[in-house]
């Protein structure tokens, strides 16, 4: 738990990167959702009766999204939950709660480019499957390229971190956060990215790239009283 917390500490994104205007979308679903609720399994920590909460099976999830417009090339995929605590020093406090108004930041969960154009779908599982504390590597697979997630405060300078890092939500917040998973078809079949990149890299590159994009939302919390 103090390595996640560890992690987790040093792991926000404060960027905010504009994306440009859509001229359709694609549906994303999730195999094993229900379409609202992120499951333990593809969550870093989950709940226990004691200790609030442990380490969790980090699964990256089964995803899969509709065929993009005439013109795609690839794909790219983000996760991102926008409710993450602006003060650290208020995670897991048995003393403490964080109310739902309170400041919040940007955490990238999971950040893949050039993903072919022939794929619409991945495997729970394909790109994180186990605590890590230091991600998989950055690099080319078969399935896309992996950027950098939050870890190492998301900016390659204590990392790289890539692959799929799970939901772990402080369990004393009372807001349920919201875990944005979206899709780009693009135009071409590689990003002009640098060697090693993040989430805001990637919106960059493909700015006046994408021929669409949908997004879904996933819930979770470690907290029974929190609310959204």
């Amino acid at each position: 738990m103090k390595t996640m917390l560890k992690i987790l500490n040093a792991t926000v994104i404060a960027a905010v990167v504009a994306t440009p205007a859509l001229s359709a979308d694609l549906k994303v679903t999730f195999a094993k959702s229900n379409g609202q609720t992120l499951l333990p399994e593809n969550a870093s920590c989950v709940s226990t009766g004691s200790d609030k909460s442990a380490p969790g099976p980090n699964k990256s999830p089964a995803v899969s999204w509709s065929k993009g417009p005439k013109g795609t090339r690839s794909y790219a995929l983000t996760m991102v939950d926008p409710d993450v605590p602006a003060d650290f020093s208020l995670f897991n406090k048995a003393d403490k709660t964080i109310p739902k108004d309170f400041k919040r930041m940007e955490f990238v969960h999971w950040v893949l480019a050039d993903i072919p154009a022939t794929r619409t779908s991945l495997t729970e599982g394909m790109d994180g499957n186990g605590p890590s504390s230091s991600g998989l590597p950055l690099e080319r697979t078969t399935y896309g390229r992996r950027g950098q997630n939050g870890a190492g405060g998301g900016n390659l300078k204590d990392g790289p971190h890539g692959g799929y890092m799970g939901a772990c939500p402080p369990w004393n917040d009372e807001r349920i956060h919201s875990y944005h998973v979206t899709v780009y078809a693009l135009d071409v079949d590689r990003l002009n990215l640098p060697h090693l990149f993040t989430r805001a890299d990637l919106l960059a590159a493909a700015k006046g790239h994408i021929l669409a994009s949908g997004s879904q939302e996933l819930f979770y919390t470690l907290n029974a009283k929190a609310a959204k």
